[in-house]
């Protein structure tokens, strides 16, 4: 999925708050270890959204915009 330079920034921003930890369903049988996400792992979680992208952070979806306006 193409991203624009400030949609860029901004995910690189969210991911830089705080810690991920990967899904144990995506980490084929590392169930009961605590792994956190790479950046360029959390990037694959990008999804096409109206107007804007969709990543799910801290149990919820942040959309940013083009401009790299992100909100929940």
């Amino acid at each position: 999925m193409l991203l624009t330079r400030e949609q860029r920034i901004a995910l690189k921003r969210v991911f830089d708050r705080q810690p991920i930890k990967a899904d144990p369903m995506m980490l084929d049988g590392y169930y009961g270890v605590v792994r956190y996400m790479s950046y360029r792992g959390f990037r694959r979680t990008v999804q096409p959204g109206p107007d804007c992208v969709m990543v799910p952070w801290a149990g919820m979806w942040l959309g940013i915009e083009k401009d790299g306006y992100t909100h929940s």
